[in-house]
């Protein structure tokens, strides 16, 4: 059985997110296998396929070291780079079902196209102790399925140094539970992106996530609302690496549109 880790939303390696992804499967393993494998790979998801009658469409589930997430953006591009890239897939369009629904992915030239669901966030009040976890205080906090603090900079999102252990204790109004805080900012001006941001997620088992489609769907909405436009750039400034991803708000979807690179290719020697 081969799976591969690829660098989702990255044009070279060691840049972006990267997700292992496990070869299709004819039905899926038990769910404890799956997670004792996402724990072993222990990236920040490891993805499994599922074969359907129709050789564009798989189901598609998701798993961090810690447990299966509902959705997951760079796990899914990393799946459709497989399919596409490694696997000779020859489709337009790939649909992959999962516990959010229907998610298609298309390809056009190294650029994936992914469609998700939007997520607008809502305004909230400032949750107790996140000043004192960030070390600054945001000028105003939003919730979704994760919360969203909005600071003042792109100079604060960059050299932020939270108390992840703090963060791990807020929940405030967000519908994913505790432990999952989107940091985020206006670009500085004159420069490739529109907005800077991180994703600190302790409560999916992750102290700080590189790339997060999930997290996009949140903003995408939330900046076209303060930019009043539809399409937009991001940069998750994850240090050491960071992950570029275009954003597309169409009605009560979001098209998110990045790069994938292949890192490697392995043979697992264990059976399900």
């Amino acid at each position: 059985m081969r799976q591969w880790t690829i660098d989702a939303f990255a044009s070279a390696p060691f840049r972006g997110n990267p997700a292992c992804v496990v070869e299709p499967f004819d039905a899926w393993p038990e769910t404890g296998w799956m997670q004792a494998l996402a724990q072993e790979n222990n990236q920040a998801e490891t993805a499994f396929l599922l074969k359907t009658a129709d050789p564009a469409r798989f189901g598609l589930r998701w798993f961090t070291p810690a447990l299966e997430v509902p959705l997951c953006g760079h796990a899914t591009l990393a799946s459709a780079h497989v399919l596409l890239g490694e696997l000779g897939l020859e489709a337009g369009a790939i649909t992959f079902d999962t516990l959010s629904g229907p998610l298609i992915v298309s390809r056009v030239g190294e650029v994936y196209a992914m469609d998700f669901p939007s997520s607008p966030p809502r305004r909230t009040e400032i949750p107790a102790g996140l000043i004192e976890a960030l070390g600054v205080e945001p000028r105003e906090v939003w919730a979704a399925q994760y919360l969203v603090a909005v600071l003042a900079s792109e100079a604060q999102v960059r050299m932020l140094t939270p108390d992840v252990a703090a963060i791990n204790r807020i929940v405030g109004e967000a519908t994913g539970g505790r432990g999952n805080l989107i940091v985020c900012a206006p670009a500085n001006p004159g420069g490739a992106h529109d907005v800077i941001d991180r994703f600190f997620a302790p409560g999916s088992g992750i102290p700080e996530d590189p790339a997060t489609g999930s997290a996009h769907c949140i903003l995408a909405p939330l900046y076209a609302e303060k930019l009043g436009r539809t399409e937009m750039h991001f940069h998750q400034a994850y240090p050491g690496r960071g992950g570029d991803i275009a954003t597309e708000l169409r009605g009560d979807r979001v098209i998110l549109k990045g790069q994938a690179v292949t890192v490697v290719e392995s043979r697992l020697r264990i059976t399900r």
